[in-house]
């Protein structure tokens, strides 16, 4: 089954959910890369404002996934979904017409809630909807998200050659038409009934002890990919040379998303063959673990010397090559392990299960880079052996972790179309739209 079958086979909410998020994801990305400059250049601000900034946006986003997803189960997951939606376009809008610091912070910590408030809420209901074809909706979701990812930067650079402003209008614009999309398509689902207050929700969630075995299993897989951010993309400038840094780390990122899109839904197809999801997952994670070992294994075998295009394409291979290795064990574990949230939760806290795995992960994605980065500091350069082996090490414990849980039967069973979880289908009466 091809990406275009696998998306006309899924729920009609799913299919809108997904379209979202490339739409989202558009907005988003022809937004934010540039921001840093709009605040060092346009608003004469420090560096070290900047990153008080950045840092406040994704701290906001992050820390309160927690309260995204259980907003999601208590209120229901659409109209989280459609007030995290509104309150991001008011805080691009405050971007686009603040121009003082408290204006800034105020934009950055909106954008940032408003991120916790939906991406959990969006998750728990593309899982609840999909049903037995989880596995199959979360492989698109990363494909249409990396799409977006894409797309945002290219309409952004040509979005800021009229001013930073018209762009952030255009992303407030973007999720304000979105917010209005969901509320007149995205249909109602009934809120399942809780017994207790949200206290009681968050004590069943963090007693799980199967959930959080698998979580603390599976916690380096968001830290893995965020190297390409981080250590890929110090290897690619220093691969590059003078004069070549930043062609080369955009190389890099546009390989890595073109693998993905290109491989996520085949990928998936294959691996979902067998029920049992975690030798799949297993395999994913020690395939991104294998791909840091490739750029300082070659290192010293690849000429550096010249600074022609061909020469520097010889030796940025390496750090190419190592990307699209961990875009495909992204593509081999990503899916399922949302798939498996999804079964670990049930029906009445698949969001406040979701915001509980990205809070970990977040955290965990932090403490490791910067664990990543000082090893990086003192063992000779992001080439070096260290930093590499370090993050090998993190992909072939989180793979041995997973078999481990998978051999003691701690992990969700097979995909069975539960009474609980079946497809709902779209109902266009007056009252569900609402």
């Amino acid at each position: 089954m091809n990406g275009i079958d696998t998306f006309r086979a899924l729920p009609g909410a799913v299919r809108l959910l997904l379209v979202n998020h490339l739409v989202g994801h558009i907005g988003f990305y022809l937004l934010v890369p540039f921001l840093a400059d709009y605040l060092l250049d346009d608003l004469a601000l420090s560096a070290a404002v900047v990153g008080i900034v950045l840092g406040v946006r994704n701290l906001s986003q992050q820390g309160l996934f927690l309260v995204g997803g259980s907003a999601a189960d208590r209120l229901g997951a659409r109209g989280v979904i459609m007030v995290g939606l509104a309150i991001r376009a008011l805080g691009f809008s405050l971007f686009a017409v603040g121009g003082s610091l408290p204006v800034v912070l105020a934009a950055s910590v909106l954008t940032g809630f408003a991120g916790a408030l939906f991406n959990p809420a969006v998750r728990a209901f593309i899982a609840r909807d999909s049903g037995a074809q989880s596995a199959q909706a979360f492989a698109l979701f990363n494909v249409f998200g990396n799409a977006g990812s894409a797309i945002g930067p290219v309409l952004g650079t040509v979005l800021t050659a009229a001013g930073f402003r018209i762009s952030a209008l255009v992303a407030a614009a973007i999720f304000a038409v979105l917010a209005v999309v969901q509320w007149l398509l995205l249909p109602a689902r009934p809120v399942p009934a809780h017994e207790g207050g949200v206290g009681t929700d968050f004590a069943t969630v963090f007693t799980d002890r199967r959930f959080w075995a698998f979580t603390l299993a599976l916690m380096p897989m968001f830290a893995l990919q965020s190297q390409i951010y981080f250590l890929f993309t110090l290897q690619a400038q220093d691969s590059a040379g003078p004069g070549h840094g930043p062609a080369a780390v955009a190389a890099l990122f546009v390989v890595e998303t073109i693998a993905v899109v290109a491989l996520q839904v085949r990928v998936t197809t294959v691996l979902a063959r067998r029920p049992q999801r975690g030798p799949a997952m297993a395999l994913g994670m020690a395939v991104m673990g294998a791909a840091f070992l490739l750029p300082p294994a070659v290192a010293g075998v690849v000429p550096f010397e010249g600074n022609s295009v061909v020469g520097t394409v010889i030796r940025i291979a390496p750090v190419v090559a190592a990307a699209v290795l961990l875009a495909i064990g992204v593509t081999a574990v990503q899916p399922f392990v949302n798939e498996a949230i999804g079964r670990f939760a049930g029906t009445r806290l698949t969001g406040t299960y979701f915001g509980a795995f990205y809070l970990a992960s977040g955290i965990f994605t932090v403490v490791a880079t910067s664990i990543t980065g000082a090893v990086l500091d003192h063992t000779g350069g992001p080439l070096s052996w260290p930093p590499s082996l370090l993050c090998a090490a993190a992909g072939v414990l989180s793979a041995l972790a997973l078999l481990r849980l998978h051999r003691r039967n701690l992990l969700p069973g097979p995909a069975a179309i539960r009474p609980e979880l079946a497809p709902v289908t779209d109902d266009n009466t007056p009252s569900e739209r609402r």
